[in-house]
């Protein structure tokens, strides 16, 4: 029996929603319906989907491409599923992709992880009337979701990689919401437009460009992702401009968080794996009992307070990396000791910070300064001498690709 395009996406669609709901990561209304209304499969034409395993250079990949029957059933299990949808490869133009296998390149563009869009999204608080500011959409899932709640002409995309605002506007304009993506750079914001009642930045950023917080409206409400070296331990920031003007800005742990921005470097584990396996170092005894993945608000300090370390998720027991010192930590199991190498103790550093976070009291939040004249963010804990508390890197220190 051939199949109906229309009622299998409709399934899938329904499926999903249902799914979200029951785990309980979709609470708002508005949004789901917003969801069951947008037919995400036109957004997402096509998915590479990686071939090879960790580590291989140059990676294999296969493109999925929806509008072949071979490849639908796939596509449609792919794109109502809760992974990222990768689209692009190393900026390259969208309109004719070869189906099927293709060897080498790097992605550069994919769709979110669909409960962090419907986190953040549900974060942002989205209503009717409100002007909507997408800051690196991508191919304008969560701009096309933002734009049927607030409503025609409010959600406005700003994408600096020219093909994927192509893309998305082509894809948005079939489906008739309204929504505009502009081609620039998203560190500037889009002032022609400004100010807006919300800002969602799907790019993580080491700091708050200032543009941001000058085009956010009073009451409105800004979220991005913080990075830093470590893809390990994000920070999600919202800021919220209050009526009267003034600007609040909570900095909070996550398990997940955005890519950061075009020219970010990242620090891996992955070289180290074989390594670690095989010598995994000098074994001493620990006070320290490995904190739990959910301790976000530890984690969150560390990226910060012990930087340059990043964590092997893939490892048996808790692995944490300092690439560029050549060092390692390899926790437990449970046997209160920890196995250790290089020159820098990073079980050490890790045992000293635990102590200052109990110290603060075990803080989950932190508040950040955006008001300094000299253009510096500061990030506390609170108040006191047992504080936490570092700055913000500047954007400056962060290469930028050239347009």
């Amino acid at each position: 029996m051939p199949l109906d395009l229309h009622e299998a996406t409709s399934r899938r669609r329904a499926g999903m929603v249902d799914r979200l709901a029951a785990e309980g990561v979709l609470t708002d209304s508005l949004l789901r319906d917003a969801l069951l209304r947008l037919p995400r499969e036109v957004l997402l034409p096509h998915a590479y989907v990686r071939v090879s395993g960790p580590g291989a250079d140059p990676i294999d990949w296969r493109l999925l491409d929806g509008s072949h029957p071979d490849d639908r059933l796939e596509w449609l299990d792919l794109i109502h599923g809760d992974e990222s949808i990768l689209l692009q490869r190393d900026g390259e133009p969208l309109n004719a992709l070869p189906r099927g296998p293709v060897t080498g390149g790097h992605m550069t563009s994919m769709s979110t992880y669909t409960p962090a869009t419907i986190e953040a999204l549900q974060a942002m608080e989205l209503d009717s009337g409100q002007r909507y500011l997408e800051l690196g959409p991508g191919p304008g899932v969560s701009l096309a979701l933002a734009a049927a709640i607030t409503g025609p002409g409010l959600a406005t995309g700003v994408e600096r990689d020219g093909h994927m605002a192509a893309f998305a506007q082509q894809n948005l304009d079939r489906l008739g919401i309204g929504a505009e993506v502009i081609e620039g750079d998203a560190l500037d914001g889009h002032e022609a437009r400004a100010p807006y009642d919300r800002i969602h930045s799907g790019i993580g950023v080491p700091c708050v460009p200032v543009p941001w917080v000058e085009q956010l409206a009073p009451g409105g409400r800004l979220l991005t992702t913080l990075v830093t070296r470590t893809p390990s331990w994000p920070g999600q920031l919202l800021v919220t401009r209050t009526a009267a003007g003034t600007v609040e800005a909570v900095l909070r742990g996550r398990p997940r968080g955005y890519r950061p921005l075009l020219g970010y470097r990242w620090l891996n584990a992955l070289d180290h794996r074989a390594r670690i396996k095989a010598a995994p170092g000098t074994a001493r005894s620990t006070r320290l009992t490995p904190p739990p993945d959910e301790a976000y608000g530890y984690w969150l300090a560390a990226a910060y307070l012990a930087p340059g370390l990043v964590r092997d998720f893939q490892a048996e027991t808790m692995t944490i990396v300092a690439p560029e010192n050549d060092s390692w930590a390899v926790a437990g199991p449970g046997d209160g000791t920890v196995r250790v190498h290089g020159p820098r103790d990073v079980w050490a550093e890790l045992e000293n910070l635990h102590a200052r976070w109990e110290q603060a009291g075990r803080p989950e939040q932190y508040q950040v300064d955006l008001r300094d004249s000299a253009g510096a963010q500061h990030v506390t804990s609170g108040v006191g001498p047992k504080a936490l508390a570092w700055t913000l890197p500047p954007l400056a220190a962060v290469p930028r690709q050239a347009p």
